[in-house]
Order: structure tokens, then C-alpha cells, then sequence
């Protein structure tokens, strides 16, 4: 039998708007990746967004997705952008870029 679809690794840039930095958004973002098994990393953007690139099974990035559009106690998330491509590979682990 196949390999379906749902196992499938892919992977999503998400770019997520509001009050996302100095709250602890990326390290809230690399925890719950981490937990859930993803790869991939968390970083500020001069316009005040954060991006977050996640690599693994789609349920699992979108499991991720929802726990970003909360965010952290400190965060008010206003947005968030998700495009889809195909996993890079080029990702061990989850972590914190500057």
C-alpha cells in the first residue's frame, strides 16, 4: 500500500501579524513544534511579523497553525498567512533564527 497524502511531509511558511514580538512568541512557536515533532525555525521580521517555516506532516503543521493563531498569554495574533510547498529536508530540528 501507498504512503497517503496525510503522511506526506510538507512544509508551510507562516507569517503571523499583531503583537508577535517581545511576548515570547518564537520560543512559545519552538516549544509546541517541538512537542508536536516538527523541524524547522521561528524569526523576527523588521515589519514586526514573525515568521515561522514548518516541515512535517500536514495534520501536524496545521495542529501547529492552531496553536499560533492563539499564541502566548502576552500575544494579541491579528493574522496569519500560511503557503504550502514540499519539505526542504534541510531542517533537524526546531529553533529560534535571528
Amino acid at each position: 500500500m501507498r504512503n497517503t497524502n496525510a503522511e506526506a511531509q510538507v512544509s508551510a511558511t507562516v507569517l503571523v501579524s499583531g503583537r508577535v514580538q517581545g511576548v515570547y512568541y518564537r520560543k512559545f512557536t519552538v516549544d509546541n513544534a517541538t512537542d508536536i515533532g516538527l523541524v524547522g525555525f521561528a524569526r523576527n521580521l523588521p515589519d514586526g511579523r514573525v515568521e515561522v517555516v514548518a516541515e512535517g506532516k500536514r495534520a501536524d503543521i496545521e495542529k501547529l497553525i492552531g496553536l499560533l493563531e492563539k499564541g502566548p498569554s502576552y500575544a494579541s495574533v491579528e493574522d496569519v498567512d500560511v503557503s504550502w510547498s514540499s519539505a526542504s529536508g534541510e531542517f533537524r530540528d526546531f529553533s529560534i533564527r535571528r
